[in-house]
């Protein structure tokens, strides 16, 4: 099949342009939706564009900017806590291959702190720090000045820093201690989930009012361990539970015999201590999960 021009020239910074937008929106279908209003607006001008890659980061980093404005609000009435939306994929897979460093930036637990930034924070943020541009392309792209862009920067850094998520130092460090606490869970054995846990340990769990989910979150290490030892029992009959590669982390997946996802299951932790567990159970955030037919 021939493609025109300006999808071949599209389809060379799509994983940039995706990686972007998903850590702006959290949200694949959102991301996706950008990725599809852009491209709509690169058809009509690419002829004449002089600089492709700097025109696509400018359209999708205001579109996420639009998204996100309208998505809080929207936010304000969702049905308990709202988590972003996991998919299987790897970090380099997202628009920043070969910076190890930034593995972390995809997932679901900094994503969660990226959430916690305004708009325009998160943008600069996620465009100085992830992506590398500087400072006069990012003064373009978010349509401020320079000076603005740098004091924004520095704000949503001091928030990023002081809330970081506990990440272990390797993925077989992670590994370690999600295999310990998955089977302290299959189990039920809360003396084992005690052991796991962070003293401040949080439990988030995102039904979205269309799956079982606990309407606040659940704190304390006591209440949490009683909470995890008995998650199993709430499992659908014949439902199956395996270890996937989520947001470039090893995570808990739950199926149906079919594979249909029904929730995915994250762990945050320091490599020795649990500090946050975050379940995603509403099924219209698991549609990245879903097997093709």
């Amino acid at each position: 099949m021939n493609h025109s021009p300006a999808l071949t020239e599209f389809e060379t910074h799509r994983r940039r342009l995706f990686g972007l937008a998903y850590r702006m929106l959290g949200s694949a279908s959102d991301a996706d939706d950008v990725l599809q209003d852009a491209y709509l607006r690169w058809s009509g001008v690419a002829e004449t564009a002089r600089e492709p890659a700097a025109y696509l980061t400018t359209i999708v980093t205001r579109l996420c900017l639009d998204t996100l404005t309208t998505a809080r609000a929207k936010r304000e009435t969702y049905v308990g806590p709202w988590l972003p939306e996991p998919i299987p994929a790897e970090p380099e897979a997202l628009g920043v291959e070969g910076r190890a460093e930034l593995n972390d930036t995809l997932s679901l637990a900094f994503l969660a702190v990226l959430e916690r930034l305004t708009p325009l924070e998160r943008a600069v943020f996620l465009l100085r720090d992830v992506f590398g541009y500087d400072y006069a392309e990012i003064a373009a792209f978010v349509g401020r000045s320079e000076p603005a862009c740098r004091k924004v920067l520095s704000r949503a850094r001091r928030f990023v820093r002081e809330n970081r998520p506990r990440l272990p130092a390797s993925a077989d460090a992670h590994r370690a201690i999600l295999n310990t606490f998955l089977g302290a869970m299959a189990t039920g054995d809360t003396a084992g989930l005690l052991a796991l846990l962070h003293e401040d340990v949080i439990v988030i769990g995102d039904g979205g009012g269309k799956a079982y989910a606990a309407p606040e979150p659940i704190a304390g290490v006591e209440l949490v361990a009683r909470f995890l030892a008995g998650l199993r029992r709430s499992m659908p009959t014949g439902y199956l539970a395996g270890v996937e590669r989520i947001n470039g982390w090893e995570a808990l997946v739950v199926r149906s015999p079919e594979g249909r996802p029904y929730a995915v299951l994250t762990i945050e932790s320091d490599g020795h201590r649990v500090h946050a567990v975050r379940s995603v159970i509403n099924p219209d955030k698991l549609r990245a999960l879903v097997p093709p037919t």
